[in-house]
């Protein structure tokens, strides 16, 4: 039997779940962030028989099973892997942490350039949990700039280029020699690692890369598609990433699978838009303005409800919303215009900043803040 994790505060795997407060979240790294539609309906299985019956998709575009007790854990596992979305090997498992852009074509660059680093996983050195990759090679522009990854093949402005996350240039690449250049970056990342920088932007903040490491343009950032129809089928929101499997399986009898985003939504390939409340089918719902943690009960380190609260003060808040749990801000990394912050069961305000920013106000009532008192 596998021996159930106690340690909590890591980013969760399928070997390695994080217990919280409902019990084992365990995460999925779909391959090119995609899922046949046959996969997505045993992952909402196994979402309804064995966890809370949501899926959590995060801001990696992975998803997560929430709610999972411990004696079913081996079980989880044994599903994941009869739908092939689990390395027999725990160490590959951990390894596969790659941003994909989402939009690609069988065939196209990005998928070309994904397989063949996931392929070639097993040359790079060992890195933190929580180094991953981005492959980002839209004609249009990269679409990942704001989302998490240490080391990025974008397309640049002549061609493709492997940039280190907070570079401003990047290093001319082809698909024949990307891999080559990326397992270098990699390695002069892991030979700079120190405790107090463990991924690439703070490791940068305190070394010069080679100079012919950030000798290439980027190309300008490519606009985020809006929730709606798309030329791959529909783009369907997911309030604050938490998916009901039961709505989803749903849909899936008129998809051809499930393309993942970091950006809180999911592809139905090649439906059209559903009709269930449960997602957002709308442009300019100002529910997809808003970030939220699952907050009190769900998490040891809140001590406020988060999501109800979310859900009332979105469409009365102009601009990007946060509502934290605690000060860990694990919901959104980047600034919000307004942010509130659980602590001692009360909410801080925080403006034009993040949850560990200094607030403008202290110890407001969970009533005042549902009331837009403040």
């Amino acid at each position: 039997m596998t021996t159930p994790p106690t340690v909590k505060g890591w980013c969760p795997g399928a070997y390695r779940p994080m217990m919280s407060e409902d019990g084992l979240v365990v995460r999925v790294r779909p391959r090119l962030a995609r899922l046949t539609a046959d996969q997505t309906a045993g992952l909402c299985d196994i979402a309804v028989d064995h966890g809370s019956g949501h899926i959590d998709l995060t801001n990696r575009a992975n998803l997560q099973i929430r709610g999972v007790a411990e004696a079913d854990f081996d079980t989880v596992l044994a599903g994941l892997g009869a739908l092939g979305l689990l390395d027999e090997d725990p160490a590959q498992e951990s390894r596969r942490n790659i941003l994909v852009a989402p939009f690609w074509t069988k065939g196209d660059a990005t998928a070309r350039l994904a397989q063949s680093l996931l392929d070639h996983l097993a040359d790079l050195p060992e890195l933190p949990a929580k180094v991953g990759f981005a492959v980002d090679c839209d004609p249009a522009g990269p679409q990942l700039v704001g989302c998490s990854a240490d080391i990025r093949i974008e397309q640049g402005q002549a061609g493709l280029i492997l940039r280190a996350d907070g570079a401003q240039g990047g290093r001319a690449v082809s698909e024949e020699t990307a891999n080559t250049a990326l397992t270098e970056m990699a390695v002069w990342l892991a030979d700079h690692l120190t405790p107090q920088a463990r991924r690439m932007a703070a490791v940068c903040n305190r070394v010069a890369l080679p100079s012919d490491w950030t000798n290439a343009q980027p190309r300008p950032p490519a606009a985020r598609p809006a929730i709606g129809p798309h030329a791959l089928g529909a783009l369907v929101g997911a309030p604050f990433g938490q998916i009901d499997a039961h709505a989803l399986r749903q849909c899936l009898k008129r998809a051809d699978g499930i393309r993942l985003t970091p950006w809180r939504a999911f592809l139905l390939e090649g439906a059209a838009m559903p009709t269930s409340s449960a997602f957002v089918t709308a442009p300019g719902d100002p529910l997809m303005r808003v970030d939220a943690c699952p907050g009190a009960p769900f998490c040891p380190s809140a001590t406020v409800e988060t999501r109800d609260l979310a859900r009332t003060l979105a469409p009365r808040i102009r601009g990007s919303l946060h509502v934290s749990g605690c000060s860990k801000g694990c919901a959104r990394k980047q600034s919000a215009d307004l942010t509130l912050v659980g602590r001692d069961g009360k909410f801080d305000l925080v403006q034009a900043g993040n949850a560990s920013d200094t607030p403008h106000k202290t110890g407001l009532k969970p009533d005042d803040v549902m009331t837009g008192e403040f």
